[in-house]
C-alpha cells in the first residue's frame, strides 16, 4: 500500500534531517568548559558596579545593595554556590543606617569593598548569588 517513490522521499527527509542536526552538535562540542572564576577569601577586596533594589512591605521600605561582578569562588564550604563559575552578584547586607547611608552615594557606580564574611545565598526572597555580611568600602587614595 505503500508509494513507490516513498523509499526516495523518506531518504530525502533523514538526510536533511542529519544535514541541520550535524552543525549544532559541532559547535556545542567546541565550546570549551567555562573556568570557576577566582577564589575570594576574608581580607580581599571585591569590585563591580553598585546596585540598589527595593523590597520588604509595602508601608516600609528596606533597601537592598547588590554588587555585579567577575565570577568568584568562595571559600570552603560554601564553593561555587552550585554554579557552573561561582557568583556573580553579591547581596552587602547593612548593619547600620551608617553604612546604608555610605552606599547610596555609590548606586549606580563602581565601587570596591573589602570582604569580611560572605556565604552562598540560602533564603528564596534573596535575588543575589552570594551575600556578604561583613564587609567595609575601600577608598582610592
Amino acid at each position: 500500500m505503500t508509494k513507490p517513490r516513498f523509499g526516495k522521499r523518506s531518504c530525502f527527509v533523514f538526510m536533511m534531517a542529519v544535514a541541520l542536526a550535524a552543525p549544532s552538535a559541532w559547535a556545542q562540542q567546541a565550546e570549551p568548559a567555562p573556568k570557576p572564576g577566582k577564589p575570594i577569601n576574608a581580607g580581599d577586596v571585591l569590585s563591580g558596579e553598585l546596585n540598589a533594589m527595593k523590597g520588604g512591605k509595602k508601608s516600609k521600605r528596606a533597601s537592598t545593595y547588590q554588587i555585579t561582578s567577575e565570577p568568584r569562588r568562595l571559600p570552603p564550604p560554601n564553593g561555587l554556590c552550585n554554579l557552573e563559575t561561582g557568583p556573580e552578584t553579591f547581596q552587602l547586607v547593612t548593619s547600620s543606617d551608617a553604612q546604608a547611608a555610605q552606599l547610596k552615594n555609590f548606586i549606580g557606580k563602581e565601587i570596591s569593598v573589602k570582604v569580611d564574611e560572605v556565604a552562598c545565598a540560602q533564603d528564596a526572597g534573596q535575588m543575589s548569588e552570594a551575600v556578604v555580611t561583613k564587609w567595609s568600602v575601600v577608598t582610592k587614595h
